[in-house]
């Protein structure tokens, strides 16, 4: 009978034995001497002992222990480097406070400056004895008052000197501890890296001279400089304060007001032909929204709720809009969907086919991700700055400043629900010779829809979010009265009003969204 016959019984995974199994084994024992560089048959005995448990397996490694967050940098593992640094550098600042630290520095500081006081008193109390007056007795409490206090710190800066030495064994029991943590689970993290170096030989091995080099002097600058500011603090200006001048930032001010000031008088022609676009648009809506009679407006919207999101969206809605015109919020609410409208319109208009435009070009994309990351992350009070500039204030003005902040979802989202369009039914409508038009028509825009979808939704809540602070630049709707009620303290009338931009935020996202596949 063949050895493959009576081999039937044994389980290839645990068969060690085997050619196959002595081949693998000994090319892994060949990748670990590769990647290690250093000791490979120590690490080969570490690595099987890793390897052959699903568990964490503790293995100590005395390198890893002694030289602590040099030796995770100089393997490349700086996701482990960097919390142990963090961790020693504390210990070690513990350790330099307790035994050459001036812990009793900010008491003395504090005493320095009360005795300084003490001594005008004096001087005034002495001046009062001398003169008979009648303020002895208020100038000797103070005294006394001062004297006292002088000696409450002083006890305090004694009890804090008598307390170096367990600082300094706190920080020596929490640097052993990190230590021993490192040593543990050092082989561990090496194991987990050297496997991602087997599917991918551009992560580095080895432990280059270079890197230990780097690491070393990283981590000393760090350890040292926490070490003498947290020991010895005040005495060294340069580890307290950014080094700067004071000229600099009067410069800068200088020159970003001289770029707006010719931005302002060269591109008069390019703001006002923007802020006649929005005029139109604005208008326009506020004719549909303002002046149209409420009934017809209501109906509209109600039904357009209901062929959207359903019979029970469309009863709410009706509610939601009732609550508004009851409270006398109508023509206010009105005015802020005209507003948000206009803002939403033009960010659609812009976003969609620039996210269409991107979605392809992906150094394009790359390019316009950084102005969207200042749109979204910059602080809407720090953006109407220059749109005030360059538009004054008014709705136009707080138009501009909604898109800004509201503006980039959907372009991301398109851009994502495009991307996200599988290659194979593309591939197939190529296949079957559909045109980049129909492509795009039929193909990409149907499939990348609910991503599309979801961004518009996300650019009107975010428009919507802006009713408030748009407010500020002459903007009128609903955020006009939270304004007022935030200066006057009006708690009823904000909440209210509040409450009217949350109904026009739950109408208006059935309404994109829909609640029915």
């Amino acid at each position: 009978m063949s050895d493959a016959t009576t081999d039937l019984g044994v389980n290839p995974l645990e068969d060690t034995e085997s050619d196959a199994a002595q081949a693998y084994a000994e090319e892994r024992r060949a990748n670990i001497r590769t990647f290690v560089r250093t000791n490979p048959d120590y690490y080969i005995r570490m690595f099987d002992k890793i390897g052959a448990s699903a568990n964490f397996t503790p293995t100590f490694n005395l390198f890893a222990g002694l030289f602590g967050p040099v030796w995770f940098g100089a393997r490349g593992l700086w996701n482990w480097a960097l919390p142990f640094l963090i961790l020693e550098t504390l210990a070690l600042v513990q350790i330099a406070r307790g035994l050459f630290g001036d812990l009793a520095a900010d008491a003395m500081a504090r005493i320095a400056s009360i005795e300084g006081t003490l001594e005008l008193r004096r001087q005034q109390l002495a001046a009062a004895i001398e003169n008979g007056s009648d303020r002895v007795d208020a100038f000797r409490r103070t005294v006394e008052s001062l004297e006292a206090n002088i000696g409450g710190i002083r006890a305090e800066a004694e009890a804090l000197a008598a307390e170096g030495p367990t600082i300094a064994l706190t920080g020596v029991v929490l640097l052993a501890l990190v230590k021993l943590v490192q040593a543990f689970s050092a082989n561990t993290a090496l194991e987990a890296r050297f496997s991602d170096w087997l599917s991918d030989r551009s992560v580095r091995s080895g432990l280059p001279v270079q890197q230990i080099v780097f690491s070393a002097i990283f981590m000393a600058l760090i350890a040292i400089a926490a070490m003498v500011h947290y020991s010895f603090p005040g005495r060294f200006g340069l580890l307290t304060e950014f080094p700067t001048d004071p000229d600099i930032r009067l410069v800068s001010i200088d020159g970003v007001e001289g770029f707006f000031n010719w931005a302002v008088i060269n591109g008069e022609a390019l703001f006002d032909g923007i802020t006649y676009v929005i005029r139109l648009v604005l208008d326009a809506l506020e004719i549909v929204f303002v002046s149209t009679p409420w009934i017809v407006i209501a109906s509209l919207i109600i039904l357009l709720t209901w062929l959207t999101a359903g019979v029970r969206m469309a009863i709410y809605s009706g509610a939601f809009l009732a609550y508004m015109g009851l409270l006398g919020f109508w023509e206010k609410a009105m005015t802020t969907l005209a507003l948000l409208g206009t803002a939403a319109c033009l960010s659609i208009l812009i976003g969609i086919p620039l996210g269409m435009f991107a979605a392809r070009r992906p150094r394009f994309y790359a390019a316009i991700q950084p102005v969207m990351d200042f749109m979204q992350t910059m602080p809407a009070f720090v953006f109407m700055i220059p749109v005030i500039a360059f538009f004054g204030t008014g709705k136009p003005a707080a138009v501009v400043t909604t898109m800004i902040f509201g503006g980039t979802p959907v372009v991301r989202l398109t851009v994502l629900g495009l991307r996200g369009v599988p290659e194979s039914v593309r591939e197939a409508a190529i296949s079957f010779g559909a045109n980049k038009w129909y492509l795009l028509t039929k193909v990409d825009l149907p499939l990348a829809s609910p991503s599309i979808r979801a961004g518009i939704n996300q650019t009107i809540m975010l428009s919507l979010a802006m009713v408030v602070v748009a407010s500020l630049i002459g903007a009128k709707g609903l955020g006009e009265d939270v304004l007022e009620a935030l200066q006057y303290a009006n708690v009823g009338q904000g909440i209210l009003a509040g409450f009217s931009i949350l109904f026009c935020a739950m109408i208006l996202d059935r309404i994109v969204q829909g609640g029915r596949k």
